[in-house]
């Protein structure tokens, strides 16, 4: 048997044999296009729906606190004292009074010994905020008459409320109750007092103001003309709305809720962003460099984390010289900055060490990567995804510690607003006017469960090990 030999020469190629396959033709089907590690692990976010609305909530809030007042008028400090603690509405109707002092009634004091009561308690004319008029029938023996307002109906003569003060003269039998009222319902008690100090019984009405403001305060704020004030009272206008109430103090919490959130935002963001970047930045060199230094760093990572945070918040805010009622905004910065970074320095150092022994770092180093060629191309991108992590989880702690130390007095000071500053606020009167409490609140719980759940589904989205 002969071998044939075969020459390359001799094989005739023809231009069909180079022809690209098609799909039908092709064995090795490509089952999805090939993506990067952070294409991925953004096509993985996307299917986490909590994490992904999550993402929005907090566009949602950062435009809330940045992106809104730029484009609607907010005075966050501006008082508005006839609308004092005012719950949520979409305006509300006030009447136009003129506050010019009552002249009152008077009448012939009555000879002999104090009588058993006071009696013909009334209100006389239309009780609103601006002015409630009560006037009553002369009592024997009576030199002057005591007035108190309480919330709640008077169980007995020790329980008549707030002290509102004495008539002057003996025959005066009239009394005006000129402070800031509320559209609530008040007790009014009154008794008459003898040359003695004696005490007689007592009468009680109930009122409820309505919500009035004087002509004088219509006309500064342009609601009326200046012309018309005259012909205007007894009209009613509309007020300035107030879609999630007023404080304490009446400032518009809607205004203190978006300027607020700078303060809350602001800290919550920079400083995480801070002391974690710093945390990289140590915990790489010292996993990567290993042996004694590594040991040293780590030993003085430790001396930090026993560092007590309240203690040098004190002496920061003492060095720079912020007094008691001071806002402590940079004092609180530095203080997370100095003191927060070493978890995330021991979080990256652990993954650095981790990374060191990966085969594919060593056949980097057999082909003589270099240093910054290891660091850059191998060791950063393959700890981002824990330091994304850390710092989603990181900055809730930053918001909560901003509320914390503005609840105690030590963050942010009136008139700056912040959540925290407001909760604070808000706690004071939460059982009668909760609004100032649960919005605030409210904002900084939405905030916080929002990178929580985004911590979480980053953890997932850029785990490796949890393609699918």
């Amino acid at each position: 048997m002969s071998n044939t030999t075969m020459n390359l020469s001799d094989v005739k190629f023809a231009p069909d044999d180079f022809a690209p396959l098609n799909q039908a033709q092709s064995a090795d089907l490509i089952v999805r296009p090939s993506l990067s590690y952070w294409q991925d692990a953004w096509r993985r976010l996307q299917k986490n729906r909590r994490a992904l609305w999550s993402l929005y909530l907090i566009v949602g809030l950062l435009a809330f606190s940045y992106l809104l007042p730029l484009l609607v008028k907010f005075d966050p400090v501006g008082q508005d004292l006839t609308q004092i603690s005012q719950a949520p509405s979409l305006g509300r109707q006030s009447l136009l009074v003129d506050t010019t002092p009552w002249e009152g009634r008077f009448a012939e004091p009555l000879a002999g010994p104090l009588g058993a009561t006071v009696s013909g308690l009334q209100l006389v004319g239309e009780a609103h905020t601006e002015s409630v008029k009560l006037s009553w029938q002369p009592v024997p023996g009576a030199v002057a008459y005591d007035v108190f307002r309480h919330l709640l109906e008077p169980s007995g003569p020790t329980d008549l409320g707030l002290p509102l003060g004495q008539t002057e003269r003996v025959d005066q039998v009239y009394f005006e109750d000129r402070l800031k009222l509320q559209g609530v319902n008040y007790y009014y008690s009154v008794r008459a007092v003898d040359v003695d100090g004696n005490h007689s019984g007592y009468d009680t009405i109930e009122v409820k103001p309505r919500h009035a403001i004087s002509i004088t305060e219509a006309v500064k704020r342009g609601l009326v003309s200046g012309d018309d004030a005259a012909t205007a009272i007894g009209q009613e206008v509309e007020l300035k709305r107030h879609l999630m109430g007023t404080d304490y103090l009446g400032r518009d919490m809607l205004a203190r809720l978006a300027y607020g959130g700078q303060t809350s935002l602001f800290i919550g963001i920079v400083a995480p962003l801070l002391f974690v970047a710093f945390g990289v930045l140590y915990g790489g060199i010292s996993g990567y460099l290993g042996g004694r230094i590594d040991e040293l760093m780590m030993r003085f990572a430790d001396f930090v984390i026993a560092l007590p945070f309240l203690l040098f918040m004190i002496l920061f805010r003492v060095a720079m010289g912020i007094g008691p009622g001071e806002s402590g905004i940079m004092p609180m910065l530095i203080a997370l900055v100095v003191l927060s970074w070493p978890a995330a320095a021991k979080l990256v150092r652990g993954q650095v060490l981790q990374l060191r022994e990966q085969p594919f770092v060593e056949a980097a180093q057999l082909m003589g990567a270099n240093t910054n060629y290891l660091i850059w191309r191998h060791m950063l991108p393959n700890v981002m995804g824990v330091v994304l992590v850390s710092l989603t989880f990181s900055i809730p702690t930053a918001i909560f510690t901003e509320a914390f130390l503005s609840f105690i007095g030590m963050g942010v000071a009136p008139p700056t607003p912040s959540w925290g500053a407001m909760c604070n606020d808000g706690v004071k009167s939460f059982l009668s006017h909760p609004h100032e409490l649960l919005f605030p609140a409210l904002f900084i719980s939405l905030t916080v469960l929002a990178f929580n759940l985004l911590g979480d589904g980053l953890r997932d989205a850029l785990d490796a090990k949890m393609k699918g």
